[in-house]
């Protein structure tokens, strides 16, 4: 049996089920009944997880010499970095933590037909999101080609890394069901915002990575949606755009190529209301001949470079909180 599994399904095999209404005297028996089949379907869950762990092990080199998972302490240990491509299965040690799952990089299979790769599973607000891109020091270069943004770059190790998830990776998420999308901001003040859409859509290559989004909630405001007035929509919504970088320009800019002038790939429009990629600026207000930093315009407009943004994706099953704790880091 093939492993399907992203940072959501993790934690729904640990946080199973949820407390039942009270019922009559008369139905006692069928909640008794109720409560067994979730317990019974909870341990099915973990035996089959631990088995995959086991054969993992078992056929692989690629773990520490002595594996948390059979140790008598229980207690978090420092977790070792894994490796980026070897193994065809989700590779994890010391995934369990009094039945709540640590922050950190896990390997998923989203897609039986291709190998699996890392991600970054943020337990924050709420748990299960998958981060599928990150700017927090400015260290990588974002200013990159078609198969890069599509193939997926940055380093995946640390939880301050910065990183671009990949095209392919993110369509074939989405494909599974990860459908709403949360951004964290954080200015040069340490003020932090978010925005939250639901029913987050991708196409494939073909299309050109095309992205669709659904409704709005947050405080950092619907810059994704081009602003408040029709004209800014008009003009700057990234609502079923094609992506864009410097050799392959799908934006609706025809006097140039969007990609160029903001020093990264995205959802271009004519040009943009937010820019996730954009040049690392140290300075949050800046200059120069292109607005091409770390934008969100809804918050602090097109000429201030934000310090931090994180985009993450999860199943929308979730009970969302508000914004995040700052598990997924900061600039260092």
């Amino acid at each position: 049996m093939s492993v399907l599994m992203s940072c959501w399904l993790l934690l729904l095999l640990v946080n199973f089920g949820s407390p039942a209404a009270r019922l009559s005297e008369n139905d006692i028996c069928l909640l008794d009944n109720n409560k067994l089949r979730q317990r019974l379907k909870h341990l099915q869950d973990l035996l089959y997880l631990y088995e995959l762990q086991l054969k993992d092990i078992l056929e692989n080199t690629y773990h520490r010499t002595k594996s948390g998972l059979f140790s008598g302490n229980r207690s978090m240990q420092h977790e070792a970095l894994l490796p980026a491509t070897s193994g065809n299965l989700i590779v994890y040690d010391q995934v369990y933590n009094r039945k709540k799952t640590k922050s950190g990089y896990y390997r998923v299979r989203p897609r039986a037909d291709r190998e699996p790769f890392l991600v970054y599973c943020d337990m924050s607000d709420g748990g299960g999101w998958t981060v599928i891109q990150r700017r927090s020091n400015g260290r990588e270069n974002f200013n990159r080609k078609w198969n890069d943004y599509k193939l997926g770059f940055g380093k995946f190790q640390g939880k301050n890394d910065e990183y671009w998830l990949g095209n392919d990776h993110i369509y074939d998420l989405l494909a599974r069901g990860e459908s709403s999308l949360k951004i964290d901001l954080m200015d040069w003040h340490g003020e932090r915002r978010y925005a939250v859409y639901e029913n987050l859509q991708l196409t494939n290559e073909q299309d050109n990575y095309r992205l669709w989004f659904g409704t709005y909630s947050g405080n950092a405001g619907d810059a994704l949606s081009g602003g408040s007035s029709f004209e800014d929509q008009w003009s700057a919504s990234h609502r079923g755009m094609q992506f864009t970088t410097s050799d392959k320009d799908h934006d609706r800019f025809l006097a140039g190529n969007c990609a160029l002038e903001s020093s990264g790939g995205w959802w271009f429009n004519r040009c943009h209301a937010v820019n996730l990629n954009g040049q690392y600026y140290k300075t949050g207000r800046y200059n120069g001949s292109h607005d091409n930093g770390i934008v969100w315009s809804t918050w602090h407009g097109m000429w201030y470079s934000l310090k931090f943004s994180a985009m993450k994706i999860r199943s929308p099953f979730f009970v969302d909180s508000e914004s995040g704790d700052g598990e997924d880091g900061q600039g260092s």
